[in-house]
């Protein structure tokens, strides 16, 4: 449920590529994963899985292809 809340959130982020950016959860805790184009994409994803409702914490394990 959680995991799909931020893939829609950041799906709906007109900035970032979501096809290329992974969302895994567990206990709370989400991994972004995958590629972005810029460091300001990865730190926007980033703030948008931390708004959401019953996210823990984030690890950003996104690259900057």
């Amino acid at each position: 449920m959680l995991t799909t809340k931020v893939k829609a959130a950041i799906f709906n982020e007109p900035t970032l590529k979501s096809a290329e950016i992974n969302v895994e959860t567990f206990k709370g805790v989400v991994q972004l994963s995958g590629f972005v184009s810029s460091q300001a994409a990865a730190n926007k994803a980033g703030e948008i899985a931390r708004g959401i409702s019953g996210v823990k914490s984030v690890k950003n394990d996104m690259r900057v292809k």
